[in-house]
């Protein structure tokens, strides 16, 4: 597997500045943000994003998927139909960014029925949500193929898609071999196993989010290092290794010390070099 971290595990800085210490700290790849604004935002020129792209090259980086958070303000499951249009423009401008850096796969949120900590008090039906993100997805799907940029759906805490049966036929009724899921092992633990995701999605899985959890602190806060949560590591890499997958694992740690920030992305390297086999 190819050792990557997430863009938001670093201390605030330049893109250039992350992929150094992202290097230095004995990291394959980066995982980058599609922002409003910034140096991978919805309206940087092709130029801006080839010169990330050189830099991240120049740092002996990687650049291979392309998450975002603007999909918590723009749901494809909302009432509001314009919300709607527009997140469905967000995921077609977040494939031709991630066609421009070299990137074959975004993270895109689907959905939500409910998220307490993006959109307090805002519920949309169960139902309603899965026929909505489904027909979205649909469409989107023929831009992903025709880009050569797969959709990665991540399991997130949005009441919705909740089991990985679910998510797998899900999936299915989307059919198409550009649109699978970007599975995070870490938002897992609040309801269930890793380990039952990966087995049962298999090789719908296009990239992966490592994180630790610990069920007994609860909500948000119950995010911890790795290896410090209640993530059976060892268990996760042997499903990993009974499904044959051998791509990208990104670790997503939000930083969280008060001093020395930088700390969490060497803690974090080495935690993922015990967690994959590396000496």
């Amino acid at each position: 597997m190819k050792k990557g971290i997430s863009i938001w595990s670093f201390p605030a800085g330049t893109l250039k500045e992350s992929f150094k210490l992202a290097r230095d700290a004995g990291f394959d790849g980066v995982e980058v943000a599609l922002d409003a604004e910034g140096e991978v935002g919805l309206n940087s020129t092709t130029e801006e994003l080839l010169e990330v792209k050189r830099q991240a090259e120049e740092a002996g980086i990687e650049l291979y998927s392309v998450a975002s958070g603007l999909y918590w303000d723009n749901w494809l499951t909302s009432d509001d139909e314009a919300e709607r249009e527009r997140a469905k423009a967000i995921v077609r401008r977040h494939l031709e960014v991630a066609k421009i850096l070299g990137c074959d796969t975004i993270l895109v949120v689907p959905g939500s029925v409910n998220a307490d900590f993006a959109a307090p008090g805002m519920v949309v039906d169960y139902r309603t949500a899965y026929n909505r993100s489904l027909e979205a997805l649909r469409e989107l799907a023929p831009y992903a193929e025709k880009l050569g940029v797969h959709i990665g759906i991540e399991n997130v805490w949005n009441k919705f898609l909740n089991s990985p049966v679910e998510m797998s036929d899900f999936i299915d009724k989307i059919g198409s071999d550009y649109v699978g899921s970007y599975l995070d092992v870490g938002n897992v633990l609040f309801n269930g196993y890793p380990e039952h995701w990966i087995r049962e999605l298999g090789g719908k899985i296009k990239k992966v989010h490592f994180k630790d959890y610990r069920r007994e602190a609860g909500g948000l806060h119950g995010f911890v290092d790795l290896l410090a949560g209640d993530v059976n590591y060892p268990e996760v890499m042997k499903a990993f290794a009974e499904i044959g997958y051998d791509g990208w694992v990104s670790a997503e740690m939000i930083p969280n010390y008060k001093y020395h920030t930088e700390a969490i992305i060497y803690n974090t390297s080495f935690s993922m070099d015990k967690i994959l086999g590396r000496k």
